[in-house]
């Protein structure tokens, strides 16, 4: 682990550059123990996949402790962090179930994908349902939420033109990653369907639906169930 200024404002505590569960577990252990110290000065935390920056409120230390240097600060919140033991509570995040239409208008990508793959569109939403998703990061847009991994017989490039517009509520895969689009936007993935939930809404509480760190499970539904779901949402 490297603990690194990142900017005069924020610290990057860093330990590799790869998509590993294991080594995820380091990330979201410290960004709980912090997120949980309710921490003078900190003004966010940042998780991705083997990294988590942390953003300080200069405004803060220089009204309430002008002469303290406030990346040498969160420096010593990270090594007090790290000695202390994550409880059981905090270990993991919520487990969170996504309903998903894979009926064709809205999978334009399915088909490829399974026949790239050697297997049916069925086989493909089996192998997509079947397995639980660690969340891993939240980024590109509001409440994107970068998920892995899927069966390795799924994995897919991107798609070589990307699309101007992506409907919101698009689930795609791209390498061995899944994920939701929140919102509509150009993108790049190999779309195997829709969900009628909002991962993303500002009216809300919480707008973010998903957070790093949340394990996912996908359950297929019919054209008819997503229409109901999205009129009650």
């Amino acid at each position: 682990m490297h603990i690194l200024p990142l900017a005069e404002h924020a610290l990057l505590v860093h330990w590799d550059n790869r998509i590993d569960p294991l080594l995820n577990d380091a990330v979201q252990a410290l960004y709980r123990t912090l997120s949980a110290a309710d921490l003078p000065g900190l003004r966010d935390l940042l998780p991705a996949y083997g990294s988590l920056t942390i953003v300080l409120d200069l405004d803060y230390f220089d009204r309430r402790h002008p002469a303290a240097d406030p990346l040498l600060v969160a420096r010593n919140w990270v090594e007090t962090a790290i000695k202390t033991p994550v409880p059981d509570a905090m270990a993991a995040g919520r487990t969170v179930e996504i309903p998903v239409c894979y009926d064709s208008a809205f999978a334009p990508d399915l088909e490829a994908l399974a026949a790239r793959a050697g297997l049916t569109a069925a086989e493909v939403v089996a192998l997509h349902t079947d397995r639980v998703y660690r969340v891993y990061l939240i980024g590109f847009l509001p409440g994107f939420a970068y998920m892995g991994a899927v069966d390795t017989r799924l994995a897919a490039p991107r798609l070589a033109r990307p699309r101007g517009r992506v409907p919101t509520g698009s689930v795609g895969i791209a390498g061995a990653q899944t994920g939701i689009y929140p919102l509509e936007s150009p993108g790049g993935w190999n779309l195997i369907g829709r969900t009628p939930l909002r991962l993303f809404d500002p009216q809300r509480p919480e707008p973010v639906l998903l957070q790093p760190g949340d394990q996912v499970r996908f359950r297929a539904i019919s054209t008819e169930a997503f229409h109901q779901i999205e009129q009650t949402r």
